[in-house]
């Protein structure tokens, strides 16, 4: 036997609206060698009087690395969700919780997975050696010797292959637990979660003989050369230009009776015809042409000509979260632009405050996950829920297991092959226009570069909405985003639902 800290899933039924539903919050174990690992924790909700054959099955998890799935679960997708305003922006505590009636369960079972170190998800001890958590108390710090055999078992999963190994055990031992070989069988990912679901495509089909009917990537970072841009590395300055256009717009820093959609569409004109070619002359543009570049990028994105002039054109998402609105001494979210807060210290050269979107939301979805599984769902555990685990991110090893580990990695690539292996995948690719992290255009190059032949092409579908890394806290853009996945469904599912 496994020494393991206190824990108890729970099965639970419930009703959303008048539909009855099961929660089943369990651990599931993964084997190395035939002998148990790790634990991965998640969330089930199915529908129980519908034939297992007919009704799609989806899985879901976050990204980061690090992320727990707690964002989609209690966000967007899961049968109750937490409560923003309906702009998107952060109520006032204390935390709501309220029945979603945007919730996925109404066409697919929901299953939300957290990857080891995020969520309840843990590695397990050897036999006869004790886990670093199972002595836990509040207050009492666990042996450091324990702690490090602790954290060098979980970094082994802290890797992009054996991570994506690890999801797709946990699908296929899922599949078998539950008797779900014949649904029709769905994967969905946000931001690293979509670089997985893109991965996923090709390898559930080529290692865990899983067919896919669907695949759904939401603010996804697909090549992580385009995350940021250099001296060298060009496409990055461009592609988040049109975010940059359209939050302009909305914080009413261009003149101009576009929407800030129709402004970002504008953007990504000039950012490809325009823009890029600048660059690429680097030095031998002449002066009046860089000039010219210059003055017109600044009119798109609302900041001033000499900053541009000074940036050359190169203009980072931090220096533009913190000068945008600097005259009002308010800086953007990286992650959802629209919001701003007030900068804490507005007198110094750079931004020292925190991003608005990323520590300012946690409160929101640590309070709703807890409150929702230990209390609506009877989880029984000592152990802590992480929600979003820098140990994990700072520790992720991002690049492959080979001779040369050099260069960025990306997943493309195994998204157009997972697509040829099954002519029937649906792919649906979504962000929202304000995110400045993940910006969507970003994904729109991409697709434009894959070169998908005609008969794939339209198995592809890009839609993006108002909003954020998170765009479905906004209410309109969740309404809307519901009804594009059940015509999605009933698409890709090759079925009514």
């Amino acid at each position: 036997m496994v020494d393991t800290p206190q824990r108890q899933g729970n099965t639970t039924e419930h009703l959303l609206g008048s539909q009855p539903y099961k929660a089943s919050a369990q651990w599931q174990t993964l084997y190395e060698k035939d002998q148990p690992v790790a634990e991965l924790f998640h969330v089930a909700y199915t529908i129980a009087d519908q034939d297992p054959a007919q009704r799609p099955i989806t899985f879901v998890f976050n990204g980061g690395p690090g992320a727990a799935s707690a964002y989609l679960h209690m966000g967007a997708l899961g049968p109750r969700r937490v409560v923003f305003n309906p702009n998107g922006s952060l109520p006032r505590p204390p935390v709501q919780v309220v029945d979603n009636a945007e919730s996925w369960l109404s066409f697919t079972d929901l299953v939300f997975i957290d990857p080891v170190g995020t969520g309840f998800s843990r590695t397990l001890p050897k036999n006869g050696e004790k886990s670093a958590q199972s002595d836990h108390k509040p207050g009492h710090k666990p042996d450091d010797k324990a702690d490090d055999k602790a954290d060098d078992k979980a970094k082994k999963f802290w890797t992009v292959d054996r991570d994506l190994n690890a999801l797709g055990e946990f699908i296929q031992g899922y599949l078998s637990a539950h008797h779900r070989w014949l649904s029709p069988v769905f994967i969905a990912g946000e931001s690293y979660g979509g670089f997985r679901v893109a991965k996923l495509c090709r390898k559930l089909q080529q290692d865990y003989g899983v067919g896919l009917c669907g695949a759904i990537l939401i603010s996804p970072v697909m090549e992580f050369m385009l995350l940021e841009g250099t001296d060298y590395n060009l496409s990055g300055w461009a592609t988040v230009i049109p975010s940059m256009a359209a939050t302009a717009v909305l914080h009413g820093r261009v003149t101009t009776a576009d929407t800030p959609t129709a402004h970002g569409v504008k953007a990504a004109e000039f950012a490809r015809k325009t823009l890029i070619p600048l660059l690429a002359l680097g030095g031998t543009a002449p002066a009046e042409e860089q000039q010219h570049v210059f003055d017109q990028l600044a009119q798109l994105i609302g900041l001033s000509p000499a900053l541009v002039q000074r940036h050359r054109g190169r203009i980072d998402i931090v220096t533009f979260a913190r000068e945008l609105l600097r005259h009002q001494q308010r800086i953007l979210g990286l992650y959802d632009a629209s919001v701003t807060a007030i900068d804490p210290f507005p007198d110094r050269l750079v931004n020292e405050g925190t991003d608005p979107t990323l520590e300012g939301i946690d409160r929101l979805f640590t309070g709703a996950i807890n409150s929702h599984l230990r209390s609506t769902l009877g989880v029984d555990t000592t152990l802590t829920y992480n929600l979003l685990s820098f140990e994990v991110f700072k520790a992720w090893e991002f690049l492959p297991e080979s001779e040369y580990r050099q260069g960025f990695i990306g997943s493309v690539d195994d998204l157009r092959v997972g697509m040829a292996l099954n002519p029937y995948l649906q792919v649906y690719i979504t962000h929202g226009i304000y995110d400045l992290v993940t910006p969507y255009f970003s994904s729109n190059h991409l697709v434009d570069l894959m070169n998908l032949n005609p008969d794939l092409q339209t198995n592809l579908t890009l839609r993006h909405f108002e909003g954020g890394h998170m765009f479905y806290t906004w209410d309109e853009s969740r309404r809307q985003w519901l009804s594009d996945m059940r015509q999605f469904y009933r698409q890709a599912a090759g079925r009514s639902l």
